[in-house]
């Protein structure tokens, strides 16, 4: 079973940065997926960016031109850089593996969430 490690939840002033990590214990291969989702108070989990080991990313709309996910190849370490964080930002960030592999489609991980607090 993949384990998920995460670092870097914290409390930052709006228009501020902040980069969260994740290192998941097994290698990242051409089809996986490793990415960032958030859930904030009363609201439904949703997509911040993923990064496939192939290099492709996918943004959510949450991430507003504002985040970047970048992957220090051949490790299995992402990095969530956030740059003029808003209040509305304010979630707990989870990290999440999805395999994309026939032998591991069905291998879905997630990290131990990471508060992000933004005050205004």
């Amino acid at each position: 079973q993949v384990q998920l490690v995460q670092s870097g939840g914290a409390l930052v002033q709006a228009g501020g940065s902040l980069s969260l990590t994740c290192t998941a214990s097994t290698s990242i291969e051409t089809m996986d997926t490793l990415g960032w989702y958030r859930q904030a108070p009363g609201k439904q989990r949703e997509l911040v960016a993923t990064l496939t080991g192939g290099g492709r990313t996918t943004y959510g709309v949450s991430a507003g031109g504002r985040f970047t996910i970048s992957r220090r190849k051949p490790t299995s370490t992402v990095t969530l850089h956030m740059h003029n964080l808003e209040p509305e930002d304010t979630a707990v960030y989870y990290c999440h593996y999805q395999g994309g592999h026939p032998w591991n489609a069905g291998s879905v991980a997630w990290g131990q969430g990471a508060q992000v607090t933004v005050s205004s």
